[in-house]
């Protein structure tokens, strides 16, 4: 397998890297930064589980391969927190007790991330199709959908104090 070089910021830290040109950046993530909060669920794109924000955008990191992510930005789950502060769209997962397993649980939370830092007053329409492109095993998903209203208005009261 051919291997190329390439450059990537992850949570702020620049890296370069010589990868093979079909690992994937969930595959660098979990495996060569040791991020595991990015999860490996179905390695095909379809359940959400390693959702990242790369330049801004969710991706499923699963699928996308080095000539898409060379020279990107990449924010994980574990860049979203300070220290021990926790990011609002985390804590509203917490208390609104949509954590079940956890396994899910950081594709959601990227994707609200990258939903509302491009449109903070999203509709429940926007929301509800961000959230439909997750699998969640455990719950029904009403209380992510109650964390994710809960995230907003955080992050509303947050930027209007």
């Amino acid at each position: 397998m051919a291997k190329i070089n390439v450059k990537l910021t992850v949570n702020g830290i620049q890296h370069e890297l010589t990868v093979d040109e079909k690992e994937t950046l969930m595959e660098i993530l979990r495996d060569r930064l040791h991020l595991t909060g990015t999860k490996n669920a179905c390695a095909y794109g379809a359940c959400g589980a390693c959702t990242v924000v790369m330049n801004n955008e969710a991706v499923r990191s699963c699928i996308v391969k080095p000539d898409k992510y060379n020279e990107k930005v990449v924010l994980t789950i574990e860049g979203i927190s300070e220290g021990f502060d926790l990011h609002p769209i985390q804590e509203a997962f917490i208390e609104a007790g949509a954590i079940q397993c956890g396994y899910c649980t950081p594709g959601f939370v990227m994707s609200l991330y990258a939903l509302f830092n491009s449109n903070l007053n999203a509709t429940d329409e926007e929301i509800k199709e961000v959230l439909e492109k997750h699998i969640c095993r455990c719950t029904g998903y009403e209380f992510i959908w109650d964390a994710a209203k809960l995230a907003q208005k955080k992050l509303q009261d947050k930027s209007n104090p």
